[in-house]
């Protein structure tokens, strides 16, 4: 990382001599032309960047002016005079990385190669990882993979399926918790694809009657990428789906969440207890790892015990005891939180309450003095207290141990890039819009779509005695909602349109994502 004091520094080297300076690179300010020229690896191992041709002169970006060999390369290389402009190396290593990214083949680029290509061999994996950026020389099944990983951590998608159909193959890319088809390469690639991947993620490449679960770590432009493999056998083959984790992204804290100012102190709170549950609710892909995550990053500190049993472990913590779920030693969520109740734990985090028998044990661990993070699959936060009811929980169990239920939904945020202003052209019953919308038009920066990343949309249910008092009596999940709001709970929709008012996201996202909670609203 690049401190004050150093740029300070460098930018007095630049004045002294006589060289232009800047602390970052511009990509508007750099022709990609010249980048076909100049290898990648040479550019990456000398920090050096060709930026454009002006007055007869090569501007050339570097963090060194004194390596004057490289220099001289440069110039018999382009046949021009080299001017220099002084960036910090790393800034120059990311703008590498970036920007090198677009001249590199696409998926669809490489398909078109595989035209009479001998598709029988595969490449075995690598010891260590290597930069996808730097294979571009390898057999064209190994390049269309990379090519594949590489554009979906370009285009920021979280998933990667691979379909086969019975005349085709399909790619897909989910971005923001949306499925795109990207490409169809040839049938006959689809079993070295898919042996590829098992090779990649370390699996049984003889084995396709079972389904196989694996782990991939790669590089992509300089990134950590973490990669889950998932294949199931179907009718026309084996089905693949990749989940991406970027480690780069790390984690996030409450305030990132999307969270209301409100709902951060609510939760800081509801963190401050020393025993308790505190549930976090919705479907699958609605972010509630990520926040158990954004929970724990902000109670970890070194006079806690924190341990943690998940199903799978997606970020590392330093200071936290984490363990992976394992069926096959029989190390379920409900073992290993009998196990973890015997290491003196202060905080204990379960990835997910599947079976009454971990909901048993996790509310005994609250009775007894500690403070229980875990999630729960239903569609709002009262559906959480009929839901462990229905597991065979005593409602007196719930009522005690329950400190407050958190409902969330991810909605795709508007691309600043693009965003522009709109007057609704239709009404929807029962909610009255804001006198100004917004929507994305599409642009360069979000390929597209008119949406960039996603935010969460909250609904914090509290429990005080009178819901202690309702969940004994088993009251029905409508009423005790009805109460909630009544007390001043927000709803997922009413924060939702919150975030509409604001900007951040448009009002068809919020009613996609709301609208099974919301039966009677005709989209």
């Amino acid at each position: 990382m690049t401190t004050k004091a150093s740029l300070t520094d460098m930018e007095a080297l630049a004045q002294q001599l006589g060289l232009a300076f800047s602390a970052k690179i511009d990509d508007a300010g750099v022709d990609l032309a010249l980048l076909e020229r100049l290898p990648l690896q040479f550019a990456r191992a000398n920090h050096v960047l060709p930026l454009e041709e002006r007055d007869g002169k090569l501007l050339v970006a570097t963090g060194d002016p004194a390596n004057l060999a490289i220099l001289d390369e440069l110039r018999g290389l382009f046949g021009l005079p080299v001017e220099i402009v002084l960036v910090p190396s790393p800034a120059v290593l990311e703008a590498i990385n970036h920007l090198y990214s677009r001249v590199t083949d696409t998926a669809h680029e490489v398909v078109q190669e595989l035209e009479g290509e001998d598709l029988s061999t595969i490449a075995t994996e690598l010891i260590e990882p290597r930069d996808l950026l730097d294979l571009t020389d390898e057999a064209p099944v190994i390049r269309l993979l990379n090519s594949i990983l590489f554009q979906a951590v370009k285009e920021r998608a979280s998933d990667i399926h691979i379909e086969p159909y019975e005349r085709e193959v399909e790619v897909r890319f989910r971005v923001d918790g949306i499925l795109y088809k990207i490409l169809s390469p040839p049938k006959v690639v689809q079993e070295a694809i898919i042996s590829r991947v098992k090779i990649m993620a370390g699996l049984n490449i003889a084995e396709r009657r079972l389904p196989q679960d694996g782990r991939i770590r790669v590089i992509v432009a300089g990134r950590d990428v973490d990669i889950r493999v998932s294949l199931i056998p179907t009718f026309y083959g084996e089905r693949v789906v990749l989940r991406l984790l970027d480690k780069k992204k790390g984690l996030i804290s409450l305030e990132d969440m999307g969270l209301s100012v409100s709902g951060v102190k609510a939760m800081e709170r509801l963190l401050g207890r020393s025993n308790g549950i505190i549930l976090v609710t919705g479907p699958t892909g609605s972010g509630k790892s990520t926040t158990l995550y954004a929970a724990l990053n902000r109670l970890n500190s070194p006079d806690k015990n924190i341990i943690t049993i998940e199903d799978p472990i997606e970020y590392q913590l330093k200071g936290v005891g984490q363990i992976q779920v394992n069926p096959k030693i029989d190390l379920t969520f409900a073992n290993g939180l009998r196990s973890i109740l015997r290491q003196d734990p202060d905080i204990i985090m379960v990835g997910e309450i599947r079976d009454a028998v971990t909901a048993e044990i996790a509310i005994q661990a609250s009775l007894t003095g500690h403070l229980v993070l875990s999630t729960l699959h239903t569609n709002d936060s009262s559906t959480a207290v009929t839901r462990l009811i229905d597991m065979g929980i005593e409602p007196f169990l719930v009522a005690s141990s329950l400190s407050a239920i958190l409902a969330q939904r991810l909605v795709r945020v508007i691309c600043p890039h693009c965003r522009e202003e709109y007057t609704a052209d239709r009404e929807y019953p029962g909610i009255t819009l804001p006198p100004v919308l917004y929507r994305g038009a599409g642009c360069d920066a979000c390929f597209g779509l008119g949406t960039m990343g996603r935010t969460g949309i909250y609904e914090l249910l509290l429990v005080d005695p009178e819901i202690c008092s309702m969940i004994i009596k088993q009251t029905p999940a409508g009423v005790i909602k009805e109460y909630a709001v009544s007390k001043g709970m927000k709803t997922l929709r009413e924060d939702g349109l919150r975030k509409v008012a604001a900007g951040i996201t448009t009002i068809e996202e919020v009613l996609r994502v709301t609208q099974e909670d919301y039966a009677d609203l005709q989209l």
